[in-house]
């Protein structure tokens, strides 16, 4: 029965990439009613939270598109990169890097993938390049980040041990960083460039796409003020939203249960870009109906259908059958403990949280006596959800790139994540074992 919904799984993925646009999330929610109706599986809750995430920063950032705010950003990349375009493959990933780091949240990113794409196309760097590395960025920052909840979790287990946050940080900063960086300059040399590729030609022909017009000297002298100051309005707004995940105090917070809890995250991030966009709207003297028809607004909102659908059928299946999947993992583990990592990283895709996967697998990994050093070496192996192409960053950078180069392969696990992210994951372990012989 397991491999059967597993089946159906793969292949409501299957279809739903093929299909395009709001295939993924139309294609999701067929699967996931056969699995409700025909084989009884409780669904779990929809992801809502991500959801109106992903809603409120693509309004922001339409909003900004309107204004004219993203062809300054591009005119300006373009100036930037107009001796070696590819740095965007690098810019791309150490800005999502820092903002997951900063804000303890992969979630940030969904405020700069529009921009990166587009700076992409018009720089005319292949965008699959900087936009795979930089989703698989933004998750590997979550094993680097001080105040991430994967990172918390694993400084209370390892508490026993004297083990402090700044030994924690000491190796997985650097190995999470430098592998990612590794992996982009990989990236620099996979797939064709951009006026080569076929699905990007056909795109051009058929009139999906309006090809790019080099006018950037003549754009950035022309561009106007309006222009300028949603692109001003639009950073403040990514500021706020990285200031108010690494200081929680900054939050407005309500006593629960007699303590002090802070507003949730995603409530904040969602306030802080509505309301940016709103001024946007007020101060650039935007047409609101003009936002709702730009290609950012339109792919954003592709993307929250995509998510909708798909997102809710691999987290009904897996949270199905996670009494069975954990007792593999287990087994597999207790016979040979070199396997810790593998099991990390497997059950990491199941469960879609690094925090989850700390808290479930690590305090099994210290009764088989494995040590501190060698759990901190292994902690970016629980960024492993990128394996199967229906993580919201995932499903949104796929949805922004107009060219169609980023995407999900005719066999589903070949997709444009898959390299960058397997990179990244076994470099960054590894490079873990050789600091944490170093260090600890």
């Amino acid at each position: 029965m397991f491999l059967i919904q597993l089946v159906i799984v793969l292949l409501a993925i299957f279809v739903g990439a093929r299909l395009g646009g709001i295939g993924l999330g139309v294609m999701g929610g067929l699967g996931l009613a056969i699995l409700t109706f025909g084989f009884g599986l409780q669904p779990t809750s929809p992801p809502i939270d991500v959801m109106l995430m992903i809603a409120a920063v693509i309004t922001a950032a339409g909003a900004l598109q309107t204004a004219g705010g993203m062809d300054y950003l591009v005119s300006l990349a373009e100036k930037a990169l107009r001796k070696n375009p590819s740095h965007i493959t690098f810019m791309g990933p150490i800005v999502t890097y820092l903002f997951t780091f900063c804000a303890g949240t992969g979630h940030v990113s969904y405020s700069v993938l529009p921009v990166i794409a587009e700076v992409s196309r018009q720089s005319g760097v292949r965008p699959e390049r900087p936009l795979s590395i930089s989703v698989i960025a933004s998750q590997q920052a979550i094993t680097a980040s001080p105040i991430s909840a994967a990172t918390v979790a694993l400084v209370s287990l390892l508490a026993g041990y004297q083990i402090s946050l700044m030994d924690i940080l000491m190796i997985s900063v650097p190995s999470t960083f430098i592998s990612c960086m590794i992996a982009a300059w990989i990236m620099t040399k996979v797939g064709k460039n951009l006026d080569e590729d076929p699905e990007y030609q056909k795109r051009l022909a058929d009139g999906t796409i309006d090809a790019v017009v080099k006018t950037q000297s003549e754009s950035v002298t022309a561009m106007n003020p309006r222009a300028k100051l949603s692109v001003v309005l639009f950073l403040l707004g990514v500021v706020l939203v990285v200031l108010l995940g690494s200081m929680p105090q900054l939050r407005p917070a309500w006593e629960t249960g007699g303590k002090l809890v802070p507003l949730n995250m995603a409530y904040a991030i969602e306030l802080v870009m509505l309301s940016i966009a709103a001024l946007i709207l007020l101060i650039c003297k935007v047409n609101a109906s003009h936002l709702i028809k730009s290609n950012v607004f339109l792919a954003g909102m592709q993307a929250v259908i995509s998510i909708f659908g798909i997102a809710w059928l691999g987290d009904t299946f897996f949270a199905g059958h996670m009494d069975q999947i954990s007792m593999w993992i287990k087994d597999s583990v207790t016979a040979a403990p070199w396997l810790f990592a593998i099991a990390l990283f497997i059950l990491s895709i199941l469960l879609y949280s690094q925090a989850a996967t700390v808290r479930a697998l690590v305090p099994l990994g210290i009764a088989l006596g494995l040590p501190p050093a060698a759990l901190i070496a292994m902690f970016p192996a629980v960024n492993g959800y990128f394996f199967i192409p229906n993580y919201p960053t995932v499903i949104a950078a796929i949805n922004f790139d107009r060219t169609g180069t980023t995407r999900i392969g005719k066999y589903v696990l070949n997709h444009s994540f898959m390299l960058p992210g397997l990179i990244a994951t076994v470099l960054a372990v590894t490079i873990g074992f050789g600091l944490a012989q170093l260090i600890l």
